[in-house]
Parts: C-alpha cells; structure tokens; sequence
C-alpha cells in the first residue's frame, strides 16, 4: 500500500460530495474576469472598492514612487533589518486615522489572527468567541494556552450569560471576546455598540474585532464598523486587512501602546517572518490615502447590497445579510456546485462555498458586491435565480 492512498481516498471523497478545490487560471479586466476564454461579471472578488482593479490608480502610484523607492524585498523580519521607512509611515498613518491609538502591521491577516491571541493569552485567560468567527481566528485560539468558549452566533445575551458565569471565576483574571464586525460568510454583523455595553459592565473584559471585511467600506472615513458606531477607542484589539477593499495585502492591529511593544516582543509569526516588501506598505499607504475620500462608492455599494438582499428574499432564499457579502443559501454542495456553473456560463462569477468552510448542510452561493456593479447587471442576475 502506497503512503499516498489515504490521500488518494480522501481526495476521492471530496469529489464524490461535491467539495473537491482546485485552482482556476483567470485573467481580470477592470470588472471582469476570464476563465477558459469565457468573460463574466466578477461577483467573488474581495476587491469592494473596485480599486485593485484600476489600473489609473496604479499607475499614478508609480509615476509618484521613485525608483529608489520601489523595494521589492525586505530581506530580514523587521527586528533585523526589514523595517524600512514605508512600514513607519504606513502605521504611522494607520494611528493618525485610528485617533492617535498605536498600529502594528503584519504580513497578513492570517498570521495575524493566529498570532496575536497566542501570544497575549495565559492559562489566567478565558476567551469567548463567536460561533462563526474566522477560521484564522479558530487557529489562533487552538494555539492559545487558554480556555475558550464560543458563544452562539451574534447571541449577545448569550455572550452576556458567560460573561456572568465565568466573571467572579478566580481561575481568569482576562477575559477576551472575540468576534469580527461584518462576518465573511453570511455578510451579518455584530452590533458592536451593544458589545461595547456589555464590556463596560464587567472589569475583566477586552475586545478583540475583526474589521477584515469592513475596512474600506464602512464609516464616514472607510475606517469600518468602529469608525461607523463610534467605538474605536472602546475595542482593546481592532485589527483588519490591507487585501480586500484596500487593494493590497498585510494585516494591521490598532491598540495601546503597551500592546504594541508587547507583540513586538512575544508574537511568533512576526518575529519569525521576513517582512513584507517594502513597496507593498508604501502601496497600502498610498490606497488608504484614497480610501479615506471614497463617501460616495461607499453609500453606492450600501444601495446595491441593499437592492440584491431583498430581491434575494423576495425569491424566497435565505439571506442574513446586511453588508456587500450576500449568500444564498442552497444547503447541498452539489446543488450549489451546479447553480453556481449555471451562473457562470450566463457571464456571472460567482463562487460555490461548501463545508468545511460553512457548516454540512449549509452550501451557499458568495456574491461578493463592489462599487462597479449597478442594478441592470443585478437585475440580470436575480432573473436567473
């Protein structure tokens, strides 16, 4: 028997349910996307905003960075030699933008996530997580010495419960709650003013959110859902990413200072990583830069998010959305597999998402939304639902 069979069969098991993952080569042109010569309305991208796809945007980032400028490679983590001046300017901005609160940056949101709990967390710390947080969030917390309990989905009254329970506990002298803001796969969100009630009301509490798919499209200023409710300063750990609607890649944590400098010296994936290139921070400086003006895309996608959920419902699919991510919901992984190849080979790209990434049972078709699309196209797609 070959060392390889039991992969072979799992393979094989994947197939047979509808759940096997493979790469797709793709070409992009502004709002669309190209696979096997077919051209369709890219509805799976991350890119919110749209400006990951422009190319204007980037040329006139180049035409502004000098040569000299445009350093491809860190070569060393940012302990050694990588923290080159583009990583200081970029959190610098971050803190500026963020109320004068420190910024961290990290090579992405997933070392981020599985970083940062890990090294905060000791066996004096319980952290009670939201049922659907994050998959990079649920590895972090696996690496953690500490207790952790997940409350139900956006339950706050349930959150409130635990926090009850295990806040007399002698056993616990931090309890950190852990949810993100806008969620990645049902587009819901937590009501984070509600949340930073809760924690006024029990000493022991911080609060640790997730902006990943806020950031960009949220708040007066594109600053997420914190900025939107007026709490940054009430989130001990708010932290996001650079590589959906902010066109770029890393992630970054808004803190105390005193946070800042303890990761510095503590956290495993960004002491142990070579940094980010250079040209990247200078990049996501530059995009936030313009994030910052773009009220109006953002009241647009809002509209059309808005316009796609209710048609949705109207067609009677289950849809807990309230952002620019709109599921629906089909539960089979072979139903939804065929659906969405209907989708595709009408011009709309749009993604099937299947266990292990949702729960057995609850498959759905992603519609990622962003500022280039208008109702004629969305018109077009709910007609074939």
């Amino acid at each position: 028997m070959s060392l390889l069979d039991g992969y072979a069969i799992k393979l094989d098991e994947l197939k047979q349910h509808g759940n096997l993952r493979q790469f797709r080569s793709n070409r992009q042109h502004g709002r669309y996307i190209e696979i096997n010569q077919q051209q369709m309305l890219n509805l799976s991208s991350n890119d919110y905003l749209g400006l990951a796809a422009d190319l204007q945007l980037r040329e006139q980032f180049f035409d502004e960075t000098p040569s000299d400028q445009r350093i491809m490679s860190a070569s060393s983590s940012r302990l050694l030699t990588g923290n080159f001046p583009a990583y200081e300017a970029l959190e610098a901005r971050l803190s500026q933008a963020f109320q004068g609160r420190a910024a961290l940056l990290f090579n992405s949101g997933y070392h981020m996530n599985i970083g940062i709990l890990p090294a905060l967390c000791d066996a004096k710390t319980l952290i009670l997580a939201d049922k659907l947080v994050h998959a990079s969030i649920i590895d972090g917390i696996r690496l953690c010495s500490a207790k952790y309990v997940r409350y139900r989905h956006n339950d706050l009254e349930h959150l409130r419960q635990l926090l009850q329970k295990y806040h007399l506990d002698e056993n616990f002298n931090r309890i950190i709650v852990v949810t993100e803001s806008i969620f990645s796969m049902d587009g819901d969100e937590t009501h984070l003013a509600e949340l930073v009630r809760i924690k006024q009301q029990f000493n022991k509490v911080m609060l640790y959110v997730d902006e990943a798919h806020a950031i960009g499209v949220r708040g007066e200023h594109g600053l997420g859902c914190a900025e939107q409710h007026g709490v940054i300063d009430e989130i001990d750990f708010l932290v996001g990413t650079f590589g959906k609607a902010l066109a770029s890649i890393g992630g970054y944590l808004i803190c105390h200072p005193i946070i800042r400098d303890y990761l510095i010296n503590s956290m495993r994936p960004l002491i142990f990583s070579t940094a980010q290139p250079p040209i990247c921070m200078a990049w996501s400086d530059f995009i936030l830069q313009k994030v910052f003006t773009l009220q109006q895309s953002r009241q647009h996608l809002q509209q059309i998010s808005q316009y796609l959920k209710q048609a949705v419902q109207a067609k009677g699919f289950d849809c807990p959305s309230t952002s620019q991510i709109v599921p629906i919901i089909l539960g089979e992984s072979q139903k939804t597999v065929n659906k969405a190849q209907a989708l595709q080979q009408a011009g709309f790209y749009i993604m099937p998402v299947r266990p292990p990434t949702v729960p057995q049972h609850g498959s759905r078709l992603r519609i990622c939304l962003n500022r280039q699309v208008n109702t004629d196209d969305l018109d077009q797609l709910i007609a074939l639902l």
